[in-house]
């Protein structure tokens, strides 16, 4: 039996699953805010009630909003901050009372879809988070990518490939830098960008509603948004040439962007073709913690 944790901003999600991948529990607390040792405690409680509720022990697997540092073991690059310089695999190693894998929950969304999700059975995916912010993954032959950084995947802090002359230089992100991907993929930063055409502050999701309803403010906005992904993309199948690209995240459910990214993407792409397959995830919101429990796949 496995169990996966997907450790998020706002709720902790809980999966057991049978060595067929079939689910045979699945709950959520909200997450303590703020509070790392509150955080380890209720992680390792919810471990324990559902092996009390099944009946046996688990393989332990977390995904997390950043990566363990090689340099400290600790964590790092969370959004979380809580997490950042704290030695998580460590202090759930020795409350749960075995080894825990750790990932990011980017790279657990990708090995999910990879194993037996959208992408099963393919050689190289890559996995994308387009939600409050943007992420990736990389699986290689059913294995997570994780590089010798750490980093391997964390394409929403590249540049955001062939800008035009008015996306420089681009939105500030928090990262220190200046026209990031992810601020412009984000759910966030469709907002923004309309907010900076049409001077109307509208989330994501009332864009993509009104845009259905014929509105074409918003219809080209969401044009902008899918020639932006497409040229994002572009550069990842530059460097990895994925098979399938699967997209995860609040944004994914845009129905336009798998007809109209691949049309796009070809301009982009150094190939007289592109095989590669943009599909949407199999698991939906459940990816996540489903790829954390496939770390002991």
């Amino acid at each position: 039996m496995r169990i996966g944790i997907d450790l998020g901003g706002s709720k902790i999600e809980l999966i057991a699953l049978d060595a067929t991948g079939i689910e045979l529990l699945r709950f959520r607390r909200a997450t303590p805010a703020g509070d790392y040792k509150q955080t380890v405690n209720m992680i390792a409680g919810m471990v324990a009630e559902a092996e009390a509720d099944l009946g046996a022990q688990a393989t332990m697997g977390i995904g997390t909003p950043g990566a363990i540092s090689l340099k400290s073991g600790l964590m790092k690059n969370c959004n979380s901050t809580c997490l950042n310089g704290m030695p998580l695999q460590q202090d759930l190693q020795q409350l749960l009372g075995r080894d825990v894998r750790i990932s990011n929950d980017a790279n657990c969304f990708a090995l999910s879809e990879a194993v037996d999700g959208a992408a099963a059975g393919e050689n190289v995916v890559f996995g994308v988070i387009l939600g409050t912010g943007v992420g990736g993954g990389v699986v290689v032959n059913g294995q997570v990518l994780n590089g010798v950084n750490a980093i391997a995947g964390e394409w929403g802090h590249n540049p955001l490939p062939y800008p035009q002359s008015d996306e420089l230089p681009g939105p500030a992100c928090y990262c220190g830098r200046h026209g990031c991907i992810e601020t412009w993929l984000s759910g966030p930063a469709m907002s923004a960008d309309h907010h900076r055409q049409e001077q109307v502050n509208l989330s994501a999701e009332q864009i993509v509603g009104l845009a259905a309803q014929g509105d074409q403010k918003c219809q080209q906005s969401i044009d902008r948004y899918c020639d932006r992904l497409a040229r994002a993309v572009a550069g990842v199948i530059n460097i990895i040439d994925p098979d399938v690209i699967v997209l995860g995240g609040g944004m994914s459910n845009i129905k336009q962007v798998y007809d109209e990214v691949p049309c796009l993407w070809g301009r982009y792409v150094f190939s007289d073709e592109v095989r590669t397959r943009l599909v949407a995830p199999k698991f939906g919101d459940s990816s996540g913690v489903r790829g954390a429990a496939w770390l002991w796949s």
